[in-house]
């Protein structure tokens, strides 16, 4: 039996959904110019491609531009997704990339930014040691916060707790301890450039600017969300 590594990784994709970017055959695909290119044209050959992006952990595959016609236009209408998730479920995962997603992306270039002047000064003076940096740069959001700032737009609380359990098996988000984060699929449910300054110049961001947050919820929802202007 001939070795197909490309044919492996597509089949490991499939199968399992999404892979860490330390996965060897993940590795493989984003720094082998070869691999990447031959990976690429297997996909567009049946309507798919990778997604993934510098700063998500994960990889997976998605539709290809030309293939969006064929799955999403049906009945003189539009799919918003696959998935069957209905509109209210489409504006939580909005709302959760929004809060989540968006403060990570902050933190990170905030990091990088950080790392570079580490660097230089390691440079400038060789004994120096640079400060060390936190591991974990997306933040989480405590449930009962997001329940009581979004619960009477998305349907109430039942609505959403129901929601918040199809959005975490299909791996957008994670749910521990009463806290929301995020999950292998979240940072690669949007694209992030074309999609943030839409979110945050449009109508979400109006939406986040007139949280109803109680008095009880403000202490918590300060801790765990953090604003961004990205």
């Amino acid at each position: 039996m001939i070795d197909d590594p490309i044919a492996d990784l597509i089949a490991r994709l499939l199968a399992q959904r999404w892979l860490p970017r330390e996965d060897d055959g993940v590795r493989r695909a984003l720094l082998d110019e070869a691999f990447r290119e031959e990976l690429d044209r297997r996909l567009a050959a049946c309507g798919m491609s990778l997604r993934e992006h510098p700063y998500a952990a994960h990889v997976t595959l998605g539709l290809g531009r030309g293939s969006e016609r064929a799955v999403f236009a049906q009945d003189q209408g539009w799919l918003s997704n696959n998935l069957q998730l209905d509109r209210d479920a489409i504006a939580l995962l909005v709302i959760l990339w929004a809060l989540i997603i968006l403060p990570k992306r902050q933190r990170q270039r905030e990091r990088q930014d950080a790392d570079a002047a580490a660097a230089q000064q390691s440079q400038m003076f060789g004994e120096a040691k640079p400060i060390p940096l936190q591991v974990g740069v997306a933040p989480s959001i405590a449930e009962r916060t997001l329940l009581a700032d979004f619960s009477e737009r998305l349907g109430g609380r039942m609505r959403i707790n129901v929601n918040l359990g199809v959005l975490a098996r299909h791996g957008f988000i994670q749910r521990r301890g009463g806290e929301i984060s995020e999950g292998p699929l979240l940072d690669l449910a949007f694209d992030y450039e074309r999609t943030s300054r839409r979110i945050m110049d449009g109508a979400l961001s109006e939406l986040l600017a007139q949280q109803p947050t109680s008095d009880a919820d403000s202490e918590t929802q300060s801790k765990t969300v953090e604003p961004t202007d990205v």
